[in-house]
């Protein structure tokens, strides 16, 4: 039998001493951190980014499927994706948690395996949070904080007329798994002996439980001396984000249907569930990819780089936000993706 420690029996500080007694930085910036009453951070003359995530269970994930292990490198992963959206690099995060009773000390510490194997992988800093009692489930609260040099940053709000619009990776399959691990559960509530049948299905099933930020596109960039034109990672599905961006810039743009990248795996499990991998693509949330406008002028530098697709361009605020289907007409992009208040 598995051991189980309660909570309880270690107390707040003891806590969180054994979640974070092995800490070890990465970063120079990361000053002084776990331990004292807040932490300090020295970006060294750059300007600092810091972005915040709420995760609530029952909201924004199920614990009937999802691994301890995995949300905690997921908690960490959805955050850092905020900070590369602004063209910043991620250095430092906290990570607050509200507990109930029903989590063993054991538990946790799966948890906390997947916050430290994200800021291994993405090489930043745990350098504070607080823990407290929850009535409610699992509540995650996550911060992150990142370095940009002066002024490099991207904004939402500074697409130009004529930019071309680019996506990184590729999109629905987050959602196509949300969708196969609901069937799945649904079945297993109704006839507990049947085990979930996830066959051939890991692909989308680890775009929705272990998705990646896209550090590699933040890369690229530097190395081929891009800076976009305007920004945003794409969590709440395509075409919301897709109206963001023009809403901000106040521009129109044009979306074209056979340009967004649906990768063949997630094209399949969407045929076998009677879904249009088009509307997967537009609607579906947490993929993590960037979108981003550049300059036409930018083509060239990018025509080589696989995980990057130019999707569309920008146009006129009064053409509207349109998709252009792969059968020749014409509709208006509506925001059909994740609600945070539905």
């Amino acid at each position: 039998m598995e051991q189980r420690t309660e909570i309880a029996d270690l107390g707040e500080f003891a806590l969180i001493h054994h979640l974070t007694k092995n800490i070890e930085f990465n970063n120079a910036s990361s000053v002084l951190g776990v331990g004292d009453d807040a932490a300090i951070i020295d970006h060294f003359g750059k300007q600092t980014v810091i972005t915040t995530d709420l995760l609530l269970e029952g909201i924004h994930f199920d614990l009937m499927y999802t691994p301890l292990k995995h949300l905690g490198y997921k908690a960490v992963v959805v955050n850092l994706s905020d900070i590369y959206a602004m063209n910043a690099s991620p250095t430092q995060i906290t990570v607050s948690i509200g507990i109930s009773n029903r989590f063993s000390v054991e538990a946790l510490s799966e948890f906390y395996e997947g916050i430290y194997f994200a800021c291994e992988k993405y090489g930043v800093d745990l350098i504070g949070g607080d823990t407290s009692s929850s009535l409610k489930g699992f509540v995650i609260s996550v911060t992150a904080i990142g370095e940009v040099s002066p002024n490099q940053f991207v904004k939402r709000s500074t697409a130009q007329k004529g930019d071309l619009i680019c996506v990184s990776g590729d999109l629905g399959g987050a959602f196509l798994g949300l969708t196969l691990m609901e069937r799945e559960k649904k079945i297993y509530q109704e006839n507990p002996q049947v085990q979930p049948d996830l066959e051939n299905e890991s692909y989308i099933v680890g775009r929705l439980l272990k998705p990646e930020a896209r550090k590699d596109i933040i890369d690229f960039f530097v190395a081929n001396n891009i800076v976009p034109t305007s920004m945003m990672d794409v969590s709440d599905g395509l075409s919301s984000e897709v109206l963001h961006l023009c809403k901000a810039s106040s521009l129109g743009c044009r979306i074209y249907e056979e340009k967004l990248p649906i990768a063949d795996l997630s094209r399949q499990a969407a045929y076998k569930f009677g879904l249009d991998p088009t509307v997967c693509a537009l609607n579906g949330g947490e993929d993590y990819e960037l979108i981003f406008t550049l300059k036409p002028e930018d083509h060239d530098k990018i025509v080589l780089n696989e995980e990057i697709s130019v999707i569309g361009y920008t146009t006129d605020l009064e053409e509207g936000v349109k998709l252009l289907t792969k059968g020749g007409n014409t509709f208006d992009i509506t925001a059909q993706g994740w609600n945070a208040f539905q």
